[in-house]
């Protein structure tokens, strides 16, 4: 009788088992599919574009945005039996390549079944201008002055008297910028301590941006052991280091490094308040090794004959901004097409970069391609094969974000990151994230 119960209970901790593991593996395979369909899909205006996603679903094609002109706009699809539906939705079958065109700018959405019965997915079309960027590939020395100054950390400090006060505590956040002091513009690190200083023990009414909110908030000071008034707040007002710009466009607009720039203590994008690009030179390399990676020193001077450009915006797609005419004239590449996310093939490609006095392209391999990857500065998995750059950096170093990736004659996007236990290897973000910042 126990033996019966035994088994009978056994069977059902396999049968469980097994239907666990079935909806694992479903689980896991739906979602390694849905990461290799973009959420979001551009066409160039006027070009035939093919999406070769090789699964079992169908789609419905509906235009959500008008075009400027007022004329009808369809979405043709093609390599199925012709289809140019003059009308506002096309059904297409993504098991076999499909071929779409369109000819005027507007914006589409694509609903897509598994099987054509079970929701799977919803993507977004965009029809962009069919556009070309000068790859660049020139290491550039970076300044950057914060929005006000960036709250870094809140402590505490021993006072006057001997006790440990701690005046922005619960007031003050990481990652808060503080505007004015008393209604005084705050900008500088070192005028806003000169501010606290001068408030001679009164309290102060500090004008503070937390993400989109902007809100007063009170902090007394207190005198610390030296006789100073303090927040019990440090605080930092620039940024600066060496990248690589990565395209100009025909109007002199850049685009650079493929990520933002980051505060090194907070880890989150520094809010601009102005920037300037800058020459610089490499003056050494440090090899990038495993666990350890390497970067280019360069050697800036911060004078007005060494600049190259005005930053406008630091996004996390990149910093851009405008070239002036020493940049330009700086400049050897000619103009090439760009790649779109379903243009880039797993295989032999290359980066663009000067690591030694020279602008040279180097051989590397595309890896993966993630569509769609929470972090859109890792749409690309690369590893460089190139001799002499393995030779010269190990791979990929700091200061080489922004690489330009070139890939069938067009140019597909930007280093971005290097992996620590493997220095020939890294990330790159698409090219198409970074137009579109």
């Amino acid at each position: 009788m126990k033996n019966k119960k035994r088994k009978k209970m056994y069977r059902r901790c396999l049968l469980c088992a097994l239907i666990f593991t079935c909806l694992t593996l479903a689980g896991v395979g739906f979602l390694y599919y849905y990461e290799k369909i973009p959420g979001n899909i551009k066409l160039k205006m006027g070009e035939e574009q093919v999406l070769n996603i090789g699964l079992p679903l169908e789609g419905e094609i509906i235009r959500i945005q008008e075009n400027t002109s007022g004329d009808s706009a369809a979405v043709p699809a093609n390599g199925q039996g012709e289809s140019n539906i003059p009308a506002d939705s096309i059904y297409i079958d993504l098991s076999s390549p499909v071929t779409m065109r369109a000819d005027t700018l507007s914006s589409y959405r694509m609903t897509l079944k598994l099987f054509g019965v079970i929701p799977f997915k919803q993507v977004n079309i965009d029809v962009i201008e069919n556009m070309t960027l000068t790859p660049v590939g020139l290491p550039v020395g970076i300044y950057m002055k914060t929005d006000g100054v960036l709250v870094i950390g809140v402590g505490d400090f021993i006072s006057v008297n001997g006790s440990s006060v701690s005046p922005s505590r619960y007031l003050l956040k990481t990652g808060d910028y503080i505007l004015s002091l008393n209604g005084e513009a705050v900008t500088e690190k070192a005028d806003f301590i000169e501010m606290v200083e001068d408030c001679g023990g009164q309290p102060v009414v500090l004008s503070v941006r937390r993400g989109g909110e902007i809100f007063d908030i009170e902090v007394q000071p207190y005198q610390n052991q030296s006789g100073e008034y303090k927040l019990g707040i440090w605080v930092r007002d620039n940024a600066q280091g060496v990248g690589t710009m990565t395209f100009v466009d025909g109007e002199g607009n850049f685009g650079a490094l493929g990520h933002g720039i980051n505060d090194v203590d907070t880890g989150m994008i520094m809010e601009l308040s102005s920037g300037t690009l800058y020459k610089t030179d490499i003056v050494a390399i440090k090899k990038g090794v495993r666990g350890e990676p390497g970067e280019m020193t360069g050697m800036i001077e911060y004078n007005d004959n060494n600049i190259f450009g005005i930053i406008t915006d630091n996004t996390e797609r990149g910093i851009f901004g405008t070239c002036n005419d020493k940049m330009l004239a700086c400049i050897s590449a000619e103009p090439l097409p760009i790649g779109l996310k379903q243009e880039v093939e797993i295989g032999p490609a290359e980066i663009f970069c000067m690591v030694d006095g020279e602008l040279k392209y180097y051989d590397i391999v595309i890896k993966e391609c993630h569509f769609d990857h929470d972090n859109i500065n890792r749409g690309i998995v690369l590893q460089v094969t190139d001799p002499e750059l393995i030779a010269l950096t190990g791979g990929i170093i700091q200061g080489m974000s922004g690489a330009p990736i070139i890939q069938n004659g067009r140019l597909i996007g930007a280093v971005t990151h290097v992996l620590i236990n493997d220095s020939t290897s890294g990330y790159g973000i698409f090219i198409e994230e970074m137009i579109v910042h």
